[in-house]
């Protein structure tokens, strides 16, 4: 199936947007993880407070910071979000390239994110089986080191 003209100018405008909102996201996470960033938002927090007496602590006061934490936090949302998700992948990547280089590593454990609930549950009881082994060695004074033969079938 040919990709229309639209289709093809929309997937051009979605990959601009995500470079975008990467490279946005990225200099804003690391423009508020700064202590400056920090000690400028409780200075503009002293200074709301400070302006209450001048407004007498109207509504429209209350209303100004109200609104504008509301803003920061829905827009810091989306932003940790899409921090989390980058670390994820790259640990997730990190941990991947540790079970490929291992020797007598299960390469089937590569890529658990992608697999189905039931099938992680499986992989997990297997595990959970090895280790109840290791346990009852230690507990006959036995070494828990050794490699048993495990089949991720």
């Amino acid at each position: 199936m040919r990709a229309t003209p639209f289709r093809q100018r929309a997937a051009k405008l979605e990959a601009m947007m995500e470079l975008l909102f990467e490279k946005a996201a990225n200099a804003i996470a690391r423009a508020m993880g700064r202590p400056l960033s920090f000690l400028l938002c409780c200075l503009l927090v002293v200074v709301w407070a400070a302006s209450g007496p001048v407004f007498h602590f109207s509504d429209t006061w209350q209303l100004v910071i109200n609104t504008g934490t509301t803003i920061v936090t829905f827009l810091m949302v989306f932003l940790i979000q899409n921090t989390q998700n980058r670390d994820s992948k790259a640990m997730q990547l990190k941990l991947d390239e540790i079970i490929r280089a291992t020797e007598g590593a299960h390469n089937a454990l590569l890529d658990l994110e992608e697999l189905t609930e039931e099938d992680i549950n499986r992989i997990r009881m297997l595990y959970i089986a090895l280790a109840t082994h290791a346990r009852s060695d230690l507990a006959r004074g036995l070494l828990d080191t050794d490699i048993p033969e495990v089949s991720l079938r």
